[in-house]
């Protein structure tokens, strides 16, 4: 049976997307990237612990010259933009963007794909981020597949299960298949609870209370 590598960073989407997956496409690997980010900590502990309970193989990958050419908030000492105010849009994503990341990061699977055999790479590209962010559009997921014909033996394919979800959608299917929302940590701050104040929190936490997962919002955030 074919396998599959899951770019893993503990948040609700990755998270959701390995439930949804992980018989599916015999999903054996998930890889976490420290790349200095503020949140790496809690990153780290969520996706070992989310690796764990599903009992898939996890790897993290250094990548120190990322945050020696990332400016912006996730990695300097820039404020991270919050409030209830906050205006989700191009200017909250141009604060917490990181050069080429989902590019680069597809690309390293990529390489562990075609040196270990793999058929599919895993990613939790969703619709609502996609408006924002041209790293989770279907477009970017297309493009960078085709890439992978002429960059690689094995041609792996990218699976989006989420790319036609928004944060409201995703909660419900966690709630519909078991998903285990107790591990995420989406917070950028990467304190001990997710801070509830940055703009992935106030994501999260309108789609807990959409679904009427007030007790999950409680336990996830300060």
């Amino acid at each position: 049976m074919v396998k599959s590598i899951i770019l893993l960073s503990g948040g609700l989407d990755s998270l959701v997307s390995l439930g949804l997956t992980r018989e599916k496409y015999n999903l054996e690997l998930a890889l976490t990237f420290d790349y200095g980010q503020k949140a790496l900590k809690s990153e780290i502990e969520a996706s070992s612990k989310i690796c764990e309970y599903y009992k898939v193989r996890h790897k993290i990958i250094k990548l120190d010259f990322l945050k020696e050419i990332t400016h912006t908030s996730l990695c300097s000492d820039a404020e991270i933009p919050q409030g209830e105010d906050l205006q989700l849009g191009e200017e909250s994503a141009k604060s917490v963007w990181v050069p080429n990341r989902n590019g680069l990061f597809l690309n390293i699977a990529a390489s562990f794909a075609d040196s270990e055999d793999y058929g599919y790479i895993i990613i939790g590209a969703n619709k609502e981020e996609a408006s924002t962010f041209p790293d989770n559009t279907k477009e970017f997921i297309e493009r960078t597949e085709k890439e992978f014909e002429y960059s690689t033996r094995c041609h792996p394919k990218i699976v989006a299960p989420l790319i036609n979800y928004t944060k409201n959608d995703i909660v419900k299917l966690a709630v519909e298949n078991s998903i285990p929302l107790n591990f995420v940590k989406s917070c950028y701050q990467g304190g001990e609870k997710n801070c509830g104040k940055c703009e992935s929190c106030i994501r999260l936490k309108n789609a807990l209370l959409y679904n009427n997962c007030k007790d999950m919002v409680e336990e996830l955030f300060e």
